[in-house]
């Protein structure tokens, strides 16, 4: 535990430990009782802060604005879904097209080398091609 992530978990979660993460209040509780001088001042200012909230009085919200505010939320949660939407069908075009030019990329590179790849095996075939069909020494001499 350090010291900034001892006044993170103060400012965070106030004075009362009970309410910090249980993976970190041991090691906030070792640290507290080795530093005192750091961390007593922290927990005085966070208790004060707490004190503040718990007498301050408790909003009465009217049923209309409720409704109010849950019909804005849906209405944009629906825009906001419709915009996702079209973010990711835009993606996906975009996606769709990179693969489609890739394979195009592969067919032209596959086509421009192998008619390098193959030019001496074609070559090789007119050669032996042109000797069967040609008449050779013992034909001549008999």
């Amino acid at each position: 535990m350090t010291a900034e992530r001892f006044l993170a978990l103060t400012a965070a979660y106030g004075a009362d430990r009970r309410r910090w993460p249980d993976a970190e209040r041991a090691a906030a509780e070792a640290f507290a009782a080795a530093h005192p001088e750091l961390t007593r001042p922290a927990l005085a200012e966070a208790d004060a802060v707490d004190a503040l909230l718990h007498r301050s009085p408790t909003p009465e919200v009217s049923m209309v604005l409720r409704d109010r505010v849950l019909a804005a939320a849906t209405s944009a949660g629906g825009k906001a879904h419709r915009a996702g939407r079209l973010w990711i069908d835009r993606l996906s075009l975009a996606f769709g097209a990179g693969w489609a030019a890739a394979a195009c990329a592969g067919i032209v590179a596959g086509v421009i080398m192998t008619s390098h790849f193959t030019a001496d095996a074609q070559a090789d075939a007119v050669l032996y091609q042109a000797s069967l069909l040609g008449m050779d020494d013992t034909e001549l001499l008999g």
